[in-house]
Order: C-alpha cells, then structure tokens, then sequence
C-alpha cells in the first residue's frame, strides 16, 4: 500500500491579468502549501477504482468524475501498460473551498503511479497529464511555493520561501469557481490593466515577504464576495485577530487565511475563532 499526502494549496495572490482568445482567464498567483490535508492511499493492481471516506467526503460529488480518476486515466492514456490499481481517498479538506482540494488529491495520484510503476517525477507525462486534467493540478505535483501562469499550466520554480505561520477557516459556504469568474465581466481578448505582481524571493525573509504580498491582492475576491456574503464575515474575523499581518481570500473563496509572525500566534488567533464560530473550519498552518 502506497500512501501520500494531498496539502491544500493556498493562493497567497491571485491576480487576474485579463481573458484569452481560448474563453480562460489569464492569471499570476503566487501558491504555497499547508502541511495537512487529504490522505490518498494506493494498492497497485491491474483494474482501477476509488473509494472516499473521513469528514468532508460526502461533499466530493460524483465519483465517477471524481479527479483522481480523471487523472490516473490521463496518465494511462500517455503510459502504455501503467500499472492503476485500487484508490482509498480520505477527505479533510472541505469542498469548492478554494484551495484545490480536488486537484492536489489528483497531483497526489500521480505522484503515487509514478511511484507504483517506477517512473521519475519529473518524466514529462505525468506534467501532460497533471494539465489535461485540471488547471490546478500541475502546480499541486511538487507542492512547494512557486507561482503559476497562464491558466495554470504555467508554473515556476520553487522559491524555497521561509515558512509563513498561518490560519485558515471556511465559513461552511461552497463557491462555485465559474459563477466567480463570470461575475468578472472580462471579454475573450480582454486585459485588466492591472498593477504588477510585486517580486517574491526567499531572500526578502518572512516580514519581507509579508509586506510584499500586501502590495498584491486577489482578484477574485469582491466577485466572490457577492457569490458568498459570508467571506466578508470571515475576512474580517481575521483582519482583527490579534498578530494578523495580513488576510485575504484563496482561489475563488470561500476559504480565508491570515499570516502570523510566529506559530504559536496563529494558533491563539485559530483558538479564538474556534470559540466563536463553532461551525466554520479553523485550521492552523504552515505555508510553504
């Protein structure tokens, strides 16, 4: 039994650049990673099958279009004789959240076929079928921090960023990734005219980069704000915890994070909101 971790991915920005001839949104978004996540384990055999259990899985949708399996077909399709085999996905992480769930459990299958039929994770096929399953999946097969371009498909280098103690939580509303980006208004062949990413590197250190991803934003976030008023209510819970150095919203919502100077900080910040929101999803993090 083969076993992996599928982290949730966090876009630290996610800047809207304009809308391609092909109907996608352009973007630049500088991603990282939490620690915990879902549980994708794997049995090697010849047949190919999923099954999902833990807390958020009754959320996950149909399973026969579940991403897992979307994208162990791709990679057969592009390896002749691939070993499949027998899939047990435990969920953690909630549904239509805005940190990939789906598409970091599809990155993880990969990463264990690959283990499973010896080929290295940097064989180009497993890239080819990471993009043609999902926009985000390409960027979820080495979770460490790097930005990703285009629609996706792009993605940089790692950029060995210090760990940023954070706080996640969801309100409990699922956000429909679509509805968000129609709600953009944009035209295919449509720019933004928006302001430059400011540049990230390691060597800025943890309040470098703090202050620098303040200078971004995410674009998705008023959009997804009108789809779920509750976002508003989450930001500004985070806004005001105390040692809060900066809070938005990930992907097209509706999970939010803030960043804290030091771990035990973030964790007096998730405890609060434990207490006062009962029924939202705290999680403490750190992102990298």
């Amino acid at each position: 039994m083969l076993a992996t971790r599928a982290p949730a991915k966090i876009n630290l920005t996610l800047h809207i650049l304009g809308r391609r001839a092909d109907g996608y949104h352009e973007l630049e978004s500088l991603v990282a990673f939490s620690g915990a996540g879902d549980i994708l384990r794997l049995e090697p055999g010849d047949d190919l099958s999923l099954a999902v259990d833990g807390p958020t899985a009754a959320a996950a949708g149909p399973m026969g279009d579940n991403l897992v399996l979307r994208a162990a077909r791709r990679l057969a399709e592009r390896v002749p004789g691939l070993r499949l085999g027998a899939f047990h996905l435990t969920k953690y992480l909630p549904v239509a959240a805005g940190i990939g769930g789906g598409s970091s459990d599809a990155a993880a299958a990969l990463r264990l076929l690959a283990r499973a039929n010896d080929l290295s994770l940097d064989d180009p096929r497993l890239l080819e079928a990471a993009r043609a399953t999902g926009s985000d999946v390409p960027v979820c097969l080495s979770p460490r921090a790097r930005f990703m371009l285009g629609r996706g498909e792009t993605i940089g280098e790692p950029l060995g960023l210090p760990p940023l103690p954070a706080v996640l939580i969801n309100p409990g509303a699922p956000v429909e990734t679509r509805g968000v980006f129609a709600r953009l208004g944009l035209s295919p062949g449509e720019r933004t005219g928006a302001a430059p990413h400011p540049d990230i590197t390691a060597a800025l250190g943890a309040e470098g980069i703090a202050a620098a991803l303040r200078r971004g934003r995410n674009d998705m976030e008023d959009a997804a704000c009108v789809e779920a008023p509750v976002i508003v209510d989450a930001l500004a819970v985070l806004s005001a915890a105390k040692g809060c150095r900066l809070a938005r919203m990930s992907g097209s919502g509706a999970t939010c994070f803030a960043l804290f100077s030091t771990r035990h900080a973030a964790a007096r910040a998730a405890a609060v909101i434990r207490r006062q929101h009962s029924g939202w999803w705290v999680k403490t993090a750190v992102l990298r």
